[in-house]
C-alpha cells in the first residue's frame, strides 16, 4: 500500500543561514494517526509545512504517491489540509457558511453546490447550527471546528493539526478529540498535550534540533524522553 506521506533525507535551512531540519525520514500510513512532539524550535512545523510544499527543502517527499513538486502541488494541497494554530488565521469571511464554502467555490464550483458541500462540512464537525454566525463572535472551541470543515470541505486525505488544542478548555478539548475520532482521514498532530495525543494517536514521533530522536507508542516516547505536557510548544 502507498503510504499517505513518505519523507526521504528533508533538509532545510532559513534564508538567514539557520538549519531547520537535519536529514529527516518518516513515513505515515493511510488511516494513520501520528503525534509530532520536541521543544520550541526543533523544527515541528517546519517540518510539516513541507508536506503541501508551503515550504521547499531538500530531498524527497511524497504525497499519496505523488512527488512534491511544481506540477503537483495543486493536487497535493487538495490531499493535505493544514489546520494552524491559531484559528483566526483561516477565518475571513462574514460568515461561518461563506467561510466554509471560500474553497469549493475558489476550485470553480457553482454557488449551490459549494453551499451544498459546506452544509455538509458544518453537520459533520457539529456545528450546522452556527453557519450564519460571523467568525469572530465564535468560542475558540468553535472556531477550531470552523477551520476543520473548511478543510474537510476540500475532501483530504490527510489532515495536519498543528497545536488544535491551544486555547481550548477542557470540555472543548474532548470535544474536539471526539470529532478527530470520528474522521476517517490520516492525521499528523504537532501537539505539547500528551493527553490529547494519546487518546488519537497510534504512534509519536520526537523532534530535537531538527531530526527525528525517537518514535514510539506515545507513552514509550513520554518515558524515553521525560517529556512534560505542560512545556514544548510548536
Amino acid at each position: 500500500m502507498v503510504p499517505a506521506i513518505s519523507v526521504s533525507g528533508l533538509r532545510f535551512r532559513y534564508e538567514d543561514g539557520t538549519p531547520a531540519l537535519d536529514g529527516i525520514d518518516f513515513q505515515l500510513r493511510a488511516g494513520e494517526t501520528v503525534a509530532l512532539f520536541g521543544p520550541n524550535g526543533s523544527g515541528k512545523t517546519t517540518f510539516v509545512l513541507h508536506l503541501n510544499g508551503l515550504l521547499r527543502g531538500e530531498g524527497k517527499i511524497e504525497v499519496c504517491g505523488l512527488a512534491v513538486r511544481d506540477e503537483n502541488l495543486p493536487a497535493i494541497r487538495r490531499k493535505v489540509g493544514i489546520v494552524f494554530q491559531d484559528s483566526d488565521n483561516q477565518l475571513f469571511m462574514p460568515t461561518v457558511l461563506e467561510d466554509v464554502a471560500f474553497g469549493p467555490l475558489n476550485l470553480g464550483l457553482q454557488a449551490k453546490a459549494a453551499v451544498e458541500k459546506a452544509s455538509w462540512a458544518l453537520a459533520h464537525t457539529g456545528i450546522a447550527g452556527i453557519a450564519s454566525k460571523p467568525p469572530y463572535h465564535l468560542s475558540a472551541g468553535e472556531k477550531k471546528r470552523v477551520a476543520i470543515a473548511g478543510i474537510l470541505v476540500m475532501d483530504p486525505e490527510i489532515l495536519v493539526l498543528d497545536e488544535p488544542t491551544t486555547f481550548l478548555d477542557p470540555p472543548a478539548r474532548r470535544s474536539l478529540t471526539d470529532l478527530l475520532r470520528r474522521l476517517p482521514q490520516s492525521k499528523i498532530l504537532v501537539t505539547h498535550d500528551v493527553h490529547f495525543a494519546d487518546a488519537l494517536a497510534q504512534r509519536a514521533v520526537f523532534f530535537d534540533k531538527g531530526r527525528i530522536a525517537g518514535e514510539g507508542s506515545v507513552a514509550e516516547i513520554v518515558c524515553r524522553f521525560d517529556w512534560n505536557p505542560d512545556i514544548g510548544e510548536s
